[in-house]
């Protein structure tokens, strides 16, 4: 019997969203099964005094990649947001990345030579191999930035001592020595103008969407109604957890409407000190340069996943990763179908690698659109 649609997409982030764009410009039709109420994934934004409220965290896009940037801007155009965080600890602000600002306000110095000696003196405390993340951050950076600003955050985000961390978390800490805040070194940044629900509904177009729709509940229903399935949901999940669950981060957020017109100056300030239980405050309204009478805030607190929780960052220690490959090599003898995507591929990606992988996925199923 001839499926009623070629595709099945499980899920409706940026994965899916880019293979239904190719699916129909092949004359493929799809059928989109999303577990939430509504499309988009983590980059859904809801609409909030007028403010384009990033629901599930900040999405800041960014990207080396010239032909990721045109397609995203064949969708929609961006604005010339940079993304330059500001650090709070305990009321001292500083500005991210590690740069000769932040170095200016620590230190009281000026010049780019002395922020070196202070910090290649710091160093020196660590000696041979790091052992856990703390030796990892302060061969890097020194003992008071991380003190100050690495410490707490990262304790906060991983939920546990940094010596109880392992080195290998912090490859590297990206220390500049100039007046330059923009935190990402990519040639391309922004922000979609309107927010990103608009990228969301040109990539959907013409798909039939179904929320509230758990796939897993009901595989064998939904498997018949296409010729092939691309899943984006956790693999583990997948295969029923057979060889045990894939660990997690997960993130809480609280977002609260305030009756002023600005309330922290910024897009995003990190709290880097212990005692505060969150890791940043988010305000919307300026990745879109907003003049709006009031302004919409989302504390974020990291939170340690649970059955049920929103999956946000693999934990891709050895233990883990050994176990994702044990599903991946399943993943590899199912006939029809498609992983891909963060959950599916086990990785923690940014927008434009989830674009960059499915970009290859859709050459691979049909060719060179």
């Amino acid at each position: 019997m001839k499926k009623q649609y070629d595709y099945l997409l499980v899920g409706s982030g940026l994965f899916a969203g880019v293979f239904a764009y190719y699916a129909k410009k092949a004359g493929k039709t799809c059928l989109v099964l999303e577990k939430r109420e509504h499309a988009g994934g983590n980059i859904y934004c809801e609409n909030i005094e007028g403010i384009n409220v990033h629901r599930y965290g900040a999405h800041i896009f960014h990207t080396s990649n010239k032909e990721v940037w045109n397609f995203v801007n064949s969708l929609v155009e961006f604005n010339r947001y940079t993304n330059s965080p500001v650090a709070n600890y305990k009321g001292e602000m500083y500005n991210m990345p590690f740069n000769m600002n932040t170095f200016s306000r620590m230190w009281g110095i000026s010049t780019p030579e002395e922020a070196k000696k202070i910090i290649n003196e710091q160093r020196k405390v660590i000696k041979g191999e790091p052992k856990n993340l703390e030796e990892q951050a302060i061969s890097l950076v020194g003992t008071h930035i991380y003190q100050k600003l690495v410490k707490g955050y990262t304790e906060k985000q991983w939920g546990r001592d940094c010596k109880e961390l392992p080195a290998f978390i912090i490859k590297r800490l990206p220390v500049r020595y100039t007046y330059d805040n923009n935190y990402f070194n990519d040639l391309y940044q922004g922000i979609p103008i309107g927010g990103y629900n608009k990228i969301t509904e040109k990539l959907f177009e013409g798909c039939e969407i179904r929320l509230g729709a758990d796939y897993l509940a009901d595989k064998e229903k939904y498997d018949a109604l296409a010729d092939k399935v691309v899943y984006t949901g956790t693999i583990d999940s997948y295969f029923d957890y057979c060889f045990g669950k894939l660990q997690y981060r997960s993130l809480r957020f609280e977002t609260e409407v305030l009756d002023c017109d600005n309330y922290q100056g910024n897009a995003v300030i990190n709290y880097t000190d212990r005692e505060t239980p969150y890791t940043r405050i988010i305000e919307h309204k300026h990745f879109e340069f907003g003049t709006q009478e009031k302004t919409v805030i989302t504390r974020e607190y990291p939170a340690e996943w649970t059955e049920g929780m929103e999956p946000y960052y693999p934990v891709n220690d050895e233990r883990n990763q050994e176990l994702y490959k044990k599903y991946a090599e399943l993943a590899g003898k199912e006939k029809n179908v498609i992983f891909g995507g963060r959950l599916a591929e086990y990785r923690y990606y940014d927008m434009d690698k989830v674009i960059e992988s499915a970009l290859s996925c859709v050459k691979k199923e049909f060719g060179n659109e």
